[in-house]
């Protein structure tokens, strides 16, 4: 029968030492404390500090050793290689694949950073996960929402007016189109126009590392240089394949340059990339030069479905809601990140810095310079919209459409 006594003094000295003792220490005191007791002495200490048994037998076990290799190092390890809880998403490899899934649909946050954020709960995310199959606590949740760059944050006021009523639903039908379009091997892109650029030796946000006392020298006032003019970079991201393409354009921002722009990754990326490709699935902000609105977005997408033969299907995001498209997020906020401090002097030098964008995750860019003039003014008549092979989806129309290329004769 245990001494209560003896066990109750052996519990006060652990509880004033638990808190500085680590995973290591502690078995060892344990096991050194179950020494001087004698017989009996494991589960004396078992019943005083909560540990088990085979964790005191552990800590004995190492004071042995350590009796008899008195000369060797004692080792900053608290367990031995390989030891420990495997990571949730060792055991379960499509855990984190599965969560995304769930997010993908609902995901907001500042596309030109690299943290979002998502409106559900870490416990509703938990309960879906464990309704798919995947055995997983809230807290894991969180530590995988962490680790794929995501935060807990408060109301922002970024509204741009009113939200459509169906702004969700577009958003999860831009979501089931991509999935079935990936799922049969075709190609989804993200576009859109990233912010014009100043050329020339112009104050760009950020630091750089340069020697002490040596910052770079810029222009105080910001304006246009009427030789060196803007840049105008135009982004396409592949969706599939983490892989983006820029091209810079100097004259004008138009639907033309978008197609252009498009057109030129998919001979230079998409066609190597998706050589059975027969469909190809664009999703763009609700304006601009790629706007739903614009009658020469659609009369340029009809050309380019002309001169690559594919089949484009079109979805807009929602008005209020351009910036959540992918391309901002996943290709633009990298391109800001490589040239922050860094004067743009010249167009050589952004499509440099552009192409040199890389990113934990495997994002590859290259870009190139489009010297083409783009006309702008550009009327286009009831009779060239009604020639186009175009086809509005059932689930508005505006936002949702196709374009077949269209037969040569």
């Amino acid at each position: 029968m245990q001494d209560a006594t003896r066990i109750e003094r052996i519990r006060a000295k652990f509880c004033a030492l638990d808190a500085v003792l680590d995973e290591r220490s502690r078995r060892q005191w344990a096991a050194a404390e179950a020494r001087e007791y004698g017989y009996g002495g494991v589960t004396a200490l078992s019943l005083a500090t909560g540990l088990a048994r085979n964790t005191i037998a552990a800590g004995m076990r190492e004071l042995e050793y350590r009796e008899l290799h008195p000369d060797e190092p004692v080792s900053t390890r608290l367990r031995h290689s390989g030891a420990g809880r495997k990571r949730r998403t060792e055991a379960d490899p499509d855990l984190a694949a599965a969560l995304e899934a769930l997010l993908e649909p609902l995901t907001r946050g500042d596309p030109m950073s690299p943290l979002r954020w998502t409106c559900k709960s870490t416990r509703r995310l938990a309960a879906e996960l464990s309704g798919q199959g995947h055995r997983v606590g809230y807290r894991t949740v969180a530590w995988l929402l962490h680790e794929a760059g995501y935060s807990l944050q408060a109301n922002r006021k970024t509204r741009e007016g009113n939200q459509h009523p169906d702004r969700n639903a577009q958003f999860e039908f831009i979501n089931a189109q991509a999935a079935r379009f990936q799922k049969r091997r075709q190609p989804v892109i993200s576009v859109d126009t990233k912010k014009k650029e100043l050329i020339g030796d112009f104050k760009n946000g950020g630091r750089e590392w340069r020697p002490e006392g040596r910052p770079e020298p810029v222009r105080v006032h910001d304006f246009r240089d009427k030789e060196l003019g803007k840049a105008i970079p135009y982004g396409v991201y592949d969706v599939t394949n983490n892989q983006g393409w820029v091209s810079v354009g100097i004259d004008h921002d138009t639907a033309y340059f978008a197609a252009a722009s498009i057109g030129r990754w998919w001979r230079e990326m998409g066609a190597p990339r998706f050589p059975r490709a027969t469909e190809l699935f664009i999703t763009a902000d609700g304006g601009g030069s790629n706007g739903y609105r614009t009658r020469l977005w659609k009369v340029a997408l009809q050309g380019l479905a002309d001169q690559i033969g594919l089949k484009l299907t079109v979805s807009h995001f929602p008005p209020g809601t351009s910036k959540w498209n992918k391309v901002e997020h996943r290709l633009f906020s990298f391109i800001t990140q490589n040239w922050r401090g860094k004067p743009l002097v010249s167009v050589q030098v952004i499509v440099n810095l552009i192409a040199a964008t890389r990113t934990k995750k495997g994002l590859v860019v290259r870009a190139a310079l489009d010297e083409g003039k783009y006309e702008t003014g550009i009327i286009v008549t009831d009779e060239q919209m009604a020639g186009l092979q175009l086809k509005p989806a059932s689930f508005h129309g505006e936002w949702n459409y196709t374009i077949k290329p269209r037969s040569r004769t």
